[in-house]
């Protein structure tokens, strides 16, 4: 299509591309056409999202010649979990899904790893196309391959490396979202400016409030911007073994923070956001970074009206244990990410109580 950004995730025999624009998400149909997709599609998407887009892209995929079965899942991070995952399994089984079928994810970040990873497992794998409709799915977890499910003890324990065919962003879907599902994803934002560019930190101070706003032509720039650092992330490290492991910054706190609360009080960038503003500070305790630097990282989240502190009730104790089931952990020490300057990150190889000590000191 005309008037859309290509970013390329250069990943050899698993490359595939990111479009992104505005007022795209007719074109969907066309372009999985050009892929020759077999005509039986699953549409995985939930009831809020369905609302606003079903129709439009069931219309797209019919036009284009697509038999799609539509399959809805309650929305929320409560329902990214083996229950909801065969569930998928049986509505593939029941539209007699074969290995050429697509799965497409419509929706955020729950709906793209639950689809991605059933697409991942099932008939050993399928062919899998994201179309994120939150800004937090468009700039970070559409792309990259990582798909997985919850389990009681941990966020995202589940999972498989799983890239997609394309991911398919148009940036007007973020027009219906609440105001608090944007700002959760200006928090991943952030994150790309802090860890990776200082060019993308400057204009978000500079221009905060138009990205919010939901100006266009700033959010295709910001989403490219984003989508760009990340591939070049993902092509320098696929399957998270070491410089990936940079896009962790604010998630061993967030990620804790979001377990001990059920994942019900926070959506999952309110609690990075207080994760990268714990992130930030351990840094400067750490003699990592200079205090100043904390002081623009914490007054930007603030500026997005994004939380910046651990709520009370949480416990040291409770925050080791939960802390304790980070991904990165390895032999007893966490690979913490944390902050030299804005850009630029170093590691720190901490336990658990280490940081859940600096949280409450």
């Amino acid at each position: 299509m005309k008037n859309m950004e290509i970013v390329s995730v250069d990943l050899n025999e698993r490359s595939y591309p990111i479009h992104i624009g505005a007022g795209t998400l007719a074109g969907l149909g066309e372009r999985l056409r050009e892929l020759r997709s077999s005509p039986r599609v699953a549409l995985v998407t939930n009831p809020v999202v369905a609302e606003h887009y079903r129709e439009g892209l069931v219309r797209s995929l019919r036009g284009a010649g697509f038999e799609p079965a539509v399959i809805e899942v309650p929305a929320g991070e409560e329902h990214k979990n083996l229950a909801w995952l065969t569930f998928l399994y049986d509505r593939f089984i029941d539209a007699r899904l074969d290995r050429q079928s697509t799965v497409i994810a419509l929706g955020g970040g729950v709906i793209g790893d639950l689809a991605g990873f059933a697409a991942a497992t099932f008939l050993r794998g399928v062919p899998f196309v994201q179309v994120p409709t939150t800004l937090l799915a468009q700039v970070d977890s559409s792309v990259g391959g990582k798909t997985a499910i919850n389990h009681p003890a941990g966020k995202n324990l589940i999972g498989a490396f799983y890239q997609p065919l394309l991911v398919w962003v148009d940036v007007q879907t973020l027009r219906s979202l609440p105001r608090r599902e944007l700002t959760a994803g200006v928090a991943e934002v952030i994150k790309y400016g802090v860890i990776l560019s200082v060019d993308l930190f400057d204009l978000l101070e500079r221009r905060l409030e138009s990205v919010i706003a939901l100006d266009d032509e700033l959010l295709i720039k910001v989403v490219r911007l984003c989508c760009t650092l990340k591939a070049m992330v993902v092509g320098a490290d696929e399957r998270d073994t070491d410089y990936r492991s940079i896009l962790n910054f604010g998630h061993t706190v967030g990620h804790a923070i979001e377990m001990l609360t059920d994942y019900r009080q926070f959506l999952h960038g309110e609690a990075v956001a207080i994760g990268m503003v714990c992130a930030a500070r351990l840094s400067q305790t750490r003699g990592h970074c200079r205090p100043e630097v904390v002081q623009r990282i914490t007054q930007l989240i603030r500026r997005a009206g994004l939380p910046v502190s651990v709520p009370q009730d949480l416990t040291e104790k409770q925050l080791t244990l939960a802390i304790e089931t980070d991904k990165k952990a390895s032999r007893g020490k966490i690979k913490f990410v944390c902050i030299e300057d804005i850009g630029r990150t170093c590691f720190d190889h901490l336990t658990a109580e280490e940081i859940s000590h600096r949280l409450r000191h």
